[in-house]
C-alpha cells in the first residue's frame, strides 16, 4: 500500500515542524507536542513530552 499521505500534516508547517526544542535545546528536531508553560503554549519534542508526562522534567522553571 502507498504511504503518500504519511507526514502530510506537518508539511504545511514552517520548516516541516522542525526547530530547536526549548527544554532540551536539541536542534533540527520535530516539535509536534504543545504544552502550557507559564501561561504560554510552547511546542516541544517527543522525548521531552514523554519526560513531562512521567514527571521527570518540570515546566515551572
Amino acid at each position: 500500500m502507498s504511504k503518500a499521505h504519511r507526514g502530510s500534516g506537518i508539511r504545511e508547517l514552517t520548516k516541516s515542524g522542525r526547530g530547536t526544542c526549548p527544554l532540551c535545546n536539541r536542534t533540527g528536531i520535530k516539535l509536534l507536542y504543545e504544552v502550557e508553560k507559564e501561561g504560554k503554549k510552547i511546542k516541544i519534542c517527543k522525548e521531552c513530552n514523554k519526560a513531562v508526562a512521567h514527571g521527570k522534567v518540570s515546566l515551572s522553571a
